[in-house]
């Protein structure tokens, strides 16, 4: 695994996810939060799933995280009509050389934006399982690697909507974190009006890193240290949701995982070489509420997941603060007392 010993290699990357999060949100405006929780998606090696009603610039947004980015992109436009094998490719007879051709789908891409993908069936959407799950896609007995990095980027619209598939469980636990977009506010709003009013500022958008360098970023990211306790700490959070009497569908051990992952690219995000339960904390919502299935009374209680994920929260005991120490390696700052050995250097 790759480690970086040196500041200047950390103040680097850290530069890299600047200029990525600068240029997404010169199309998104007013959104920080959102174009936060893709980037730390993407470095924890998840998948984002935006939901939200029309119009609100979802498919804005992940053209916009893939522009900036110098890599390979795709999109699948979700219909009802949608094979699978217009996603994975398909093997078509050569007449000359007498063989069968593989024929590459959209999803051999290092960014693919998935529109709509609750408009196509069942069966459509199971064939991305696979690819988002192992990063490879199996035809007829032979497998294919996908590339690196690879990151699906869905949007979807409110089930309540015509036309629409609810997502099936294990579609939805493959996808790292859920956000919604949201209306702006009328500052935004005014802005977009000029920014927007005359072309569309994608067309001007130009890549502002490189796919090696956000693998750097994401080898950075695996070496960020978790203490014993933050991990307990997670663990405790998706452990409640198996028991708690407003849900009758609680998180995976997937979840645990995504949600450590994505803890970890949050500090790395803030200059940390450590995570806090902090970071847990400001990522339960995103990472476990679209996995939980409210019980058919929460419903008629109108109690969602996201309010099942916040009472948990207040629920579950937090690790205590532990005392700080000076001197923290090359970043001049005291490093808590989490870790029970020796952090690893990014």
């Amino acid at each position: 695994m790759t480690t970086y010993d040196d500041r200047a290699s950390l103040t680097d990357l850290t530069a890299t996810v600047e200029r990525v999060r600068s240029s997404v949100e010169g199309v998104i405006e007013g959104k920080p939060e959102v174009v936060r929780l893709s980037l730390t998606v993407l470095l924890a090696e998840g998948h984002l799933l935006i939901e939200d009603v029309p119009g609100v610039g979802k498919t804005m947004l992940a053209k916009a995280l893939a522009r900036s980015i110098d890599c390979s992109v795709r999109r699948i436009q979700f219909t009802p009509d949608l094979l699978p094998s217009d996603i994975t490719g398909v093997s078509i007879w050569d007449q000359q050389r007498r063989d069968f051709e593989f024929k590459p789908g959209a999803i051999f891409a290092q960014i693919v934006i998935g529109d709509e993908i609750n408009r196509a069936s069942p069966k459509t959407q199971s064939a991305l399982l696979e690819s988002m799950e192992e990063r490879q896609v199996t035809i007829d007995g032979q497998t294919y690697e996908l590339p690196n990095p690879f990151m699906v980027v869905a949007t979807q619209n409110p089930v309540e909507m015509e036309g629409t598939y609810p997502l099936p469980e294990a579609q939805r636990d493959r996808f790292m974190a859920r956000v919604s977009v949201g209306y702006p506010s009328v500052e935004a709003e005014l802005q977009m009006l000029d920014v927007h009013g005359g072309v569309s500022p994608l067309e001007d958008l130009q890549p502002v890193a490189h796919a090696h360098d956000i693998v750097k970023l994401i080898e950075a990211v695996r070496g960020v240290h978790v203490a014993e306790t933050v991990r307990r700490y997670a663990v405790d959070l998706v452990a409640a949701t198996r028991t708690h009497p407003d849900l009758r569908l609680g998180a995976s051990p997937r979840a645990t995982l995504h949600l450590l992952r994505a803890a970890k690219a949050a500090a790395a995000l803030s200059g940390r070489e450590y995570a806090l339960p902090d970071d847990v904390q400001a990522l339960a919502v995103a990472v476990l509420a679209h996995r939980l299935l409210p019980t058919a009374q929460a419903q008629l209680n109108r109690r969602t997941a996201e309010q099942v994920v916040q009472e948990i929260l207040q629920r579950t005991a937090v690790p205590a603060a532990p005392q700080q120490q000076s001197g923290f390696g090359s970043l001049g700052r005291g490093a808590p007392a989490y870790p029970q050995q020796p952090p690893r250097r990014l």
